[in-house]
């Protein structure tokens, strides 16, 4: 690796207006000076800088789309391939993260409540507590890391940065706080009881959207979302069908055929697919099997049952054969979105939703109750990591303000 990422580092040019961080990542990461920094070979200034831009950097490395994102907007790839920045920056930051001393830094008297470990939760307590700020995460599963750690299979992220994650937020003060659900036994409410100035909420999007179509509740039926929180928990057979072409069904068609299913296939209403391209192609490489075009009407006790599109030269659906399709399998996986669960706003008085079940905020993250700030796919709907990353910092912010703090750092 050492010489590929070397050479990948020479090869870029240094752009003053550099398209690969002002347009194409979501938090704007510095990349000339990070790869600068590289080539001097000061591996912890560059990993310091990336740290301080985005705490999640070692994850995003690793499972951002990258060609839709920095490398996909590479002045070098509109001739040539693009830097791989993946590459420099998982070296970076997986350095700097083993290298780096943490302090816990002087208390400023304030106490913030962060419901929820993913991205956002882990982004938001590090800032905070960088800030000085007294920080307790609530965290309704045993480990930390929301998605990173229940929905993100380790194929794709090994879960060893997640327990470094946990090491630093408990070396700047952060206390955790696991198999806790607020909304539950301890609510909103109660927080603000006990004398946190601010709750940030970052549940992210765990309930799976129905597709509302007759067989939703057979045995031979489980949602996509549910099935990697534990795979092992599932007996899928040899033949499963997964309906949905996201993010979430390659990863579940990939899980499966790791889980000994011998046929996995991949259902898509149209020829669109938002999952992206490397992600199709590793699903591919690892021997799913893509069907475009297949309308799904309902689920019996031998599998989906589709309508069958008709496409026009463009590609668009235009219409459906007559009959229907049955496409006979073990299990079918549905993995078609995801929603907020409902637990903080059936238990917190004046909470806003849009009708999606996703949190209002304003401008500075805040929600319709004063003092509760949320971002991260609970706000946005199921998006990404470095997603995630920008809507925290952006609570932050707000957070910061609130508390009469100043300016976020």
């Amino acid at each position: 690796m050492a010489v590929h990422i070397v050479e990948e580092a020479n090869r870029c040019l240094g752009c003053k207006r550099a398209f690969c961080q002002i347009k194409g990542c979501p938090v704007s990461t510095p990349i000339p000076q990070v790869i600068t920094l590289f080539r001097e070979r000061r591996i912890d200034e560059a990993g310091a800088l990336l740290f301080e831009n985005n705490p999640m950097s070692a994850v995003c490395a690793l499972v951002c789309n990258h060609m839709d994102q920095c490398e996909g907007n590479c002045i070098r790839g509109r001739k040539d391939s693009p830097v791989h920045f993946s590459s420099i920056e998982q070296y970076v930051s997986a350095t700097y993260l083993e290298r780096a001393r943490w302090e816990r830094p002087e208390a400023n008297g304030t106490s913030v409540a962060v419901i929820g470990s993913g991205p956002a939760g882990i982004t938001a307590a590090i800032k905070l507590a960088q800030r000085g700020c007294a920080v307790t995460v609530f965290e309704q599963r045993p480990e930390i890391g929301g998605v990173l750690e229940y929905g993100i299979p380790a194929f794709r992220l090994p879960k060893e940065p997640i327990r470094k994650y946990r090491s630093i937020m408990c070396a700047l003060g952060v206390r955790v706080r696991p198999s806790t659900t607020i909304g539950g036994a301890l609510t909103i409410d109660d927080l603000k009881r006990d004398g946190y100035d601010a709750v940030f909420v970052a549940t992210g999007t765990w309930r799976a959207r129905k597709l509302d179509i007759p067989g939703e509740a057979r045995g031979n039926v489980i949602f996509g979302i549910d099935y990697l929180v534990d795979p092992a928990g599932f007996a899928i057979g040899r033949d499963v069908a997964v309906i949905g072409a996201g993010n979430v069904a390659m990863d579940v068609a990939r899980t499966a055929l790791r889980q000994g299913a011998r046929r996995v296939t991949v259902y898509a209403r149209s020829r669109h697919v938002s999952a992206s391209a490397d992600e199709v192609e590793y699903a591919r490489l690892d021997g799913a099997e893509l069907v475009f075009g297949k309308a799904i009407e309902a689920i019996d006790g031998q599998g989906p049952v589709f309508r069958t599109a008709v496409f026009d030269e463009e590609g668009n659906v235009v219409g459906y054969e007559e009959g229907l399709d049955h496409a006979a399998c073990d299990t079918v996986v549905i993995a078609a979105s995801q929603l907020p669960k409902d637990k903080l706003v059936l238990t917190t008085e004046g909470l806003s939703t849009n009708d999606r079940g996703l949190l209002k905020v304003d401008e500075s993250s805040m929600t319709s109750v004063p003092g509760v700030f949320a971002a991260g796919d609970v706000v946005n709907g199921p998006m990404t990591v470095v997603h995630a990353v920008a809507g925290a910092k952006r609570a932050v912010d707000g957070i910061v303000a609130y508390l009469g703090l100043g300016k976020s750092s």
